[in-house]
C-alpha cells in the first residue's frame, strides 16, 4: 500500500511543506527514518534524528522551526501524537481483517451470532449468548453462558470471558486476559480455615473499552464490576470486584485496584500503583507510578509515593530524604 503525502495530509488534517506527491509505504522510528517510510517528530530530545534520518514524510507541530536543513517533506499538524494514530489506524485499516467461521469453532445452543463475523479456530461460544455485528473472535478465545458482546469488538487469541459479562460496542480484548472470574472474597472460619464466599455478580464493560493482554477483572460479589466508556487498560493489570471505573480513564502496566474502589473520570493511573478497596478516586486525577494510594483522592488532584500524598508535598519530602544524612549531621552538631 502507498500514500502520498497529499492524501496523509488530509487524514492528519495537516500543511505540507515539501513535495506533495512524495509516496510511502510504511511508518518507521525517527531515529531509522528511510526511503518510502513516514515518522514524526513529537519529544523535542529527538529533534536531531531530524536532520539525520532519510524518511520520505515527517509530522511534525506546525509551529516546529528547523535549525539546519531538512531533506523530508514536512506535514504540520497541531498534535504529532494524535495525527501518528489516526496515520497508524490508516494504515491498519488496509490490511484485510479476517472472515468467516471455523468449522472448528463451536457456538452452544441458543447463542445468536451477528453479521460479518469471525470466528478463529477452536473459539467458544457458550449458550444463550448475544455476539453483535462485526466481531472477532481470534482462535482458542472462550466466552461463557448469557453474555452479550456488542457490534465490532475484538476478543483476541486465548481470551477468557466467564458467564454473564457484558461487553460493549467496538471494544478490544487482548490476548489472555481473563473478564469475570471469581473476586477474591473468603471469610475466616475462626479454625484457620476459610469460607468461599459465592461471587454472584458480572463485569460490565462499556462501548470503547480496551483491556490489555493476561488483564485479569473479577466479577462482582454481587451487581456489577464496571468499567465505563472508553477506558483504557494496559497489560498485566488486575481489577477487583465491585471497582467501577469512569469514562476515559487510564491505566498503565501492573495496577492493582482492590475490590469496591471508586475510580472516577478521565484519570490518569501509572504503572505499578497500588489502590486499596473501599476508596473514592476524584475525576481528572493522576497518580503517580508505584504510588500506594490508601485514602480518598479528591477531583483534579496529582498524587505520587508510597503512601501517596500530593505531589508538591511530596517532592519537598524527597528532597529532604536524599539530604537526609546532612539534616542529621546538623542536628547532632547542634545537639553537642
Amino acid at each position: 500500500m502507498q500514500l502520498t503525502a497529499k492524501e496523509l495530509a488530509r487524514v492528519v488534517n495537516g500543511t505540507i511543506e515539501g513535495d506533495e506527491n512524495v509516496k510511502v509505504w510504511k511508518p518507521c522510528k525517527i531515529e531509522e527514518g528511510c526511503e518510502g517510510g513516514i515518522t514524526f517528530l513529537g519529544n523535542p530530545k529527538y529533534t536531531h534524528y531530524i536532520y539525520e534520518q532519510q524518511a520520505s514524510i515527517v509530522i511534525v507541530r506546525k509551529d516546529f522551526v528547523p535549525e539546519h536543513p531538512v531533506n523530508s517533506t514536512l506535514i504540520r499538524v497541531d498534535n504529532p501524537y494524535i495525527a501518528v494514530a489516526l496515520l497508524l489506524h490508516t494504515f491498519n485499516e488496509r490490511t484485510k481483517p479476517p472472515k468467516g467461521r471455523s468449522w472448528r469453532s463451536h457456538v452452544g445452543r441458543g447463542s445468536k451470532i451477528g453479521k460479518h463475523c469471525y470466528m478463529g479456530p477452536y473459539a467458544v461460544v457458550g449458550r444463550h449468548t448475544m455476539i453483535g455485528n462485526d466481531v472477532k473472535i481470534y482462535p482458542n478465545a472462550c466466552i461463557g453462558d448469557n453474555c452479550k458482546i456488542g457490534d465490532g469488538t475484538i476478543i483476541y487469541a486465548g481470551v477468557k470471558i466467564y458467564e454473564g459479562v457484558e461487553i460493549g460496542r467496538n471494544c478490544i480484548i487482548h490476548a489472555g486476559a481473563v473478564i469475570g472470574s471469581d473476586g477474591f472474597g473468603f471469610a475466616p472460619a475462626g479454625d484457620g480455615t476459610w469460607n468461599k464466599i459465592d461471587q454472584i455478580g458480572n463485569v460490565v464493560l462499556e462501548d470503547d473499552v480496551e483491556v490489555g493482554a493476561n488483564t485479569c477483572i473479577d466479577r462482582a460479589t454481587m451487581g456489577s464490576t464496571i468499567l465505563h466508556k472508553g477506558v483504557k487498560i494496559d497489560n498485566l493489570c488486575q481489577v477487583a470486584h465491585n471497582v467501577v471505573i469512569g469514562r476515559n480513564t487510564a491505566m498503565a502496566s501492573q495496577v492493582g485496584i482492590a475490590g469496591s474502589c471508586k475510580v472516577g473520570e478521565e484519570c490518569i493511573i501509572a504503572g505499578q500503583a497500588g489502590l486499596v478497596g473501599h476508596i473514592t478516586i476524584g475525576d481528572h486525577v493522576t497518580i503517580g507510578a508505584q504510588s500506594g494510594v490508601t485514602r480518598n483522592v479528591p477531583d483534579k488532584a496529582t498524587i505520587f509515593g508510597s503512601p501517596a500524598t500530593d505531589a508538591v508535598r511530596r517532592r519537598k519530602i524527597e528532597v529532604l530524604l536524599r539530604n537526609l544524612d546532612k539534616i542529621v549531621e546538623r542536628i547532632d552538631k547542634l545537639g553537642r
